[in-house]
């Protein structure tokens, strides 16, 4: 029975079979292929084509309609590379000769149009490489979404095991099939990761050498807790997994005590708590009740989960459902967040040497503004239902506000002249996660309705740790003293304006943590909803007073070990009480 140490991402225990994710975006796995399923590949690769082909078509309408007649040829190209029939002969061909899968027969095609161009100086000859092998790639990356796509199809449910875990993949997983997600590499706090978490899953990554050591439908357990993956239990360890799940029940029972109340301390003090929604479909997923509404609707996961752009009647329909769903409640809406690891399928964006600080969120949109206005259109509409608040991701300046500002102030007056009913009040936020926007935080707050703290990314940008790099990832800390000083600097600046303010990056998760930031000022928090029970809880039992010496205590802390041990004091009280079965008391309002 053996066992295998990680880093642990997110708690719970699971029991279940395997699911191998075989490789991620970006690179392939090659695997034999029976005799009697090679037609069954050749198809598979065709339909592909097909999809690449629909893809390109749909690209240079866009770009067409744009104006832009010139840069449409491109996509004309691209569909004339992927109609040349002795390419496509020369995959088929190594695909029933060498019976392998139709990614890795691709790959091959790739690999050799590259091969041709090796060795070659000059840009201009780089650039036709790049030209001549990207229809292609994209053909292999819709066919590498077959191991997510079977997973959907199937009734059963699955741990899921990947070597690596990007959104695209989790993006395109039905979650009511997902017991649990194992990764070879990657950190606690990679997009893939962060995901994960917030889905509720147990949550498991950087298992050395899992890929090797697992098969197809072997059972394992999953201890997310303490990072332990145990290949083929025995009883004993089932047992024990049994005895685990009824002690979360119980638990879980004593934290339905406080659902439906408001979030307040004892003394009155409120913490809004909203959710975080990754896609439109987790509304399904919990009992609205649970939130004060919804703090970040990522809409990135809106156009991951199709294969085109979706129209503004697309957007503004799913926008509303989010809108009626809630109730009354307010819905902060995320626009569009792409680039470095969040790509979409459908778009070639350009290859940048460091992603992580390149051509991504805002920067994007203002540039595309076509995009953002559809968008932009379909979020205002959606104000006549209820209450929707714009968020607008990676701002580093007040210039980037104002341009998008007057982009939504035309967008409004179009709507208006075409008889639709918006609301008269919009309210338009920022997201804090670029360290230029802390310090120039009191221009910022001149400008806009409420900020939005992505702890996540601002955490990488103050370190100058990326993330996703599993090399580095031990040294992304967000609970790095200089992390909690510029959280409290922004809660502070914040509530001296009489600003709204939130968190909604994985900190906001922790329910000591989300204790100590309505200690500095913040006046919500946002987070995945299997956490918002804890953290309401944590509100109801906990004085300001002593949440405000929690924050004071973690300023004054010079390490990041001395962050984490008051947080975990303060985890251990709040566990005892859960425990105890403490009810907080009824009055609080």
């Amino acid at each position: 029975m053996p066992s295998i140490k990680g880093i642990p991402v997110a708690p719970g225990l699971a029991l279940g079979k395997v699911h191998i994710i075989r490789a991620k975006p970006g690179t392939v796995a090659q695997w034999s292929i029976p005799e009697d399923a090679v037609d069954a590949e050749v198809t598979r690769l065709r339909s592909a084509l097909d999809a690449a082909r629909e893809l390109l078509n749909r690209q240079r309408e866009i770009v067409l309609r744009g104006g832009g007649e010139q840069e449409a040829g491109i996509f004309a190209v691209h569909l004339a590379i992927l109609d040349d029939p002795s390419a496509v002969s020369q995959v088929e061909k190594r695909l029933r000769e060498d019976r392998v899968n139709a990614e890795w027969a691709v790959q091959a095609l790739v690999d050799s149009l590259y091969q041709q161009f090796k060795g070659l100086e000059g840009d201009s000859v780089r650039r036709y490489a790049e030209d001549l092998t990207e229809p292609w790639v994209m053909v292999r990356d819709l066919l590498g979404t077959r191991d997510a796509e079977e997973v959907s199809a199937s009734e059963e449910m699955v741990v899921l095991a990947a070597a690596d875990l990007t959104p695209q993949v989790v993006t395109f997983i039905e979650r009511n099939r997902i017991l649990a997600v194992l990764t070879e590499t990657g950190g606690r706090f990679s997009h893939g990761a962060v995901l994960a978490r917030s889905f509720g899953f147990p949550t498991v990554v950087a298992l050395p050498n899992l890929m090797a050591r697992l098969e197809q439908d072997m059972e394992v357990l999953v201890d997310g807790d303490r990072a332990l993956v145990t290949l083929r239990p025995d009883q004993d360890a089932v047992d024990e997994f049994i005895e685990g799940q009824r002690q979360k029940i119980a638990r879980q029972g004593v934290l339905a005590t406080v659902s439906g109340m408001p979030s307040v301390t004892p003394d009155g003090h409120p913490l809004g708590v909203h959710v975080n929604l990754e896609s439109v479909r987790d509304i399904e997923a919990f009992d609205v009740k649970i939130c004060d509404g919804v703090g970040l609707l990522r809409t990135e996961f809106l156009y991951m989960e199709r294969t085109q752009f979706p129209t503004e009647e697309d957007q503004y329909r799913l926008y509303r459902r989010v809108v009626d769903a809630m109730d009354g409640r307010p819905v902060v809406l995320r626009v569009l967040d792409i680039g470095g690891d969040k790509q979409l399928p459908y778009l070639q964006m350009p290859k940048e040497n460091n992603p992580a600080l390149g051509w991504r969120g805002i920067r994007v949109m203002v540039e595309w503004q076509d995009l953002l206005r559809v968008q932009l259109r379909a979020a205002l509409r959606a104000t006549a239902h209820g209450e929707v608040r714009i968020l607008l991701p990676m701002i580093s300046s007040v210039e980037q506000i104002k341009r998008v500002a007057e982009i939504m102030n035309r967008v409004r007056e179009q709507l208006v002249s075409q008889g639709y009913e918006i609301s008269q009040r919009v309210m338009l936020g920022v997201m804090i996660e670029v360290p230029s926007a802390v310090w120039v935080l009191p221009e910022i707050l001149q400008l806009v309705d409420f900020v939005s703290v992505g702890t996540n990314d601002l955490v990488q940008y103050l370190l100058a740790v990326d993330r996703d790099n599993s090399r580095v990832s031990e040294l992304y800390d967000p609970f790095h003293p200089a992390v909690v000083r510029v959280l409290s600097r922004i809660g502070s600046v914040c509530a001296e304006a009489g600003v709204p303010s939130s968190v909604c990056g994985e900190l906001a998760s922790d329910q000591a943590a989300a204790l100590s930031l309505m200690g500095m000022g913040f006046t919500s928090i946002s987070a995945a909803p299997n956490f918002l029970p804890e953290i309401r809880y944590a509100v109801r039992t906990t004085p300001i007073a002593q949440a405000r010496q929690l924050a004071q205590d973690l300023v004054e802390a010079k390490t990041s070990k001395g962050v984490r041990q008051r947080l975990a004091q303060e985890r251990r009280r709040l566990y005892q009480a859960v425990k105890g079965g403490d009810t907080p008391a009824e009055g609080a309002s």
